[in-house]
């Protein structure tokens, strides 16, 4: 039985995995997991799993909560989730906290040297470069969990990046992929929180509304499988069967297919380098939707083109992009901005930014969070 820590598990990505876990009772232990504020979602995850050990990492519950689950032991805050991921006896880490908050985990399960489930994106776009790094000195293995990530980890197999032309990432296009561009200045937030194919938290579904997701991707694809941005790209593909291409120097392609549920990819993650039996609905071919794919607009989608420039730059840059982007997605979310400033609040945010290369950890945390507040503190002046 494998032991894991799944951390931010109350997300979309977490539940998934609670659902992965519960079709697989004698596969997987979780013995450590965090949420940020949900309680009451981890609680019940903690009665039902019979988890030892969990974090609350906003430590401003610390004087509301007294009853917890018995069994478990509860802790408050950033640096004991640290500690936690540090001390706790399991074969990998489940890294599913949203946006950047995620980044110092990734280190620490690196540093420790355990196999890291990664579905935090941030990670690898504010730090692909010291991760990296880092992993040449660790005995850490990193499995991604994005559906398209781990769909070229798939479709690669055992094959050198030599033998590798070209990667290709898909993208359903979110709500607005046949909106008028004209009408996009009436889009609501609720609009755009209805994604057509996938259930995802806030943050992603907005992410996938304006192609960041893609960028973003792109970005983590670099890092990952080693690859130019040259070599990188996405295609729009609504219906989400086919979750990535790889294509091959003899001219071959390769993709994975299914239906689109986050357990597979999270299944694979947990078992990597293996394909074991599940019960997870499976995808019958005969069932499947006309495919189709398409150019990727940068018309429609800005934000992709200004984040694949983020990424070719690199240095702080990444780290800008990401800052102001999830600024933005707070502003929107709050209703205190349009849904067509987003792109440009991250554009003048990168555009007015002294880049530097190869930053500190401690450098990326800081710039980080410097530009999120002054994001959201000036917002007015960037729209």
């Amino acid at each position: 039985m494998k032991k894991i820590a799944v951390l931010g598990i109350t997300g979309s990505i977490g539940i998934s995995t609670i659902e992965v876990v519960r079709k697989h009772p004698n596969d997987f232990k979780i013995v450590l997991a965090s949420a940020n504020s949900n309680y009451s979602k981890l609680f019940e995850f903690a009665t039902e799993f019979n988890i030892p050990e969990l974090v609350i990492t906003n430590s401003a519950f610390k004087q509301k909560i007294t009853d917890i689950p018995k069994g478990s032991n509860l802790s408050f805050g950033e640096n004991e989730l640290q500690e936690k991921i540090v001390s706790i006896d399991s074969d990998i880490i489940l890294n599913a906290i949203s946006g950047s908050a995620g980044l110092r985990s990734s280190i620490t399960a690196i540093t420790k040297g355990t196999d890291l489930a990664l579905a935090n994106k941030e990670s690898l776009i504010m730090a692909g470069h010291k991760i990296m790094n880092m992993l040449k000195d660790s005995n850490s293995n990193l499995i991604p969990v994005d559906s398209e990530h781990s769909a070229i980890l798939q479709a690669i197999g055992d094959s050198s990046a030599d033998e590798i032309r070209s990667i290709i990432i898909t993208a359903s296009g979110g709500p607005f992929r046949e909106l008028p561009l004209n009408e996009f200045e009436n889009i609501t937030l609720e609009d755009t929180l209805k994604h057509p194919t996938w259930d995802m938290g806030a943050k992603i579904t907005i992410d996938s509304a304006t192609m960041m997701n893609k960028g973003l991707e792109v970005i983590e694809a670099h890092w990952l499988f080693q690859k130019s941005f040259k070599d990188i790209k996405a295609v729009i593909h609504p219906q989400s069967i086919v979750h990535s291409f790889v294509e091959f120097i003899d001219g071959s392609i390769l993709a994975q297919l299914s239906f689109p549920t986050m357990q597979i990819p999270i299944l694979y993650a947990l078992t990597h380098p293996y394909h074991i039996k599940s019960t997870i609905p499976k995808t019958n071919i005969l069932d499947l939707p006309d495919l189709n794919f398409a150019e990727l607009s940068i018309e429609r989608y800005p934000l992709y083109e200004i984040a694949i420039n983020a990424g070719i730059e690199g240095g702080i840059l990444p780290t800008v992009l990401n800052a102001s982007n999830e600024a933005a997605i707070d502003l929107f979310l709050d209703k205190k901005i349009s849904f067509n400033f987003i792109n440009k609040i991250v554009e003048k945010q990168i555009n007015s930014f002294h880049n530097f290369k190869n930053p500190s950890i401690e450098e990326i945390i800081k710039v980080n969070k410097d530009v999120f507040i002054q994001t959201t503190k000036n917002y007015k002046k960037l729209i």
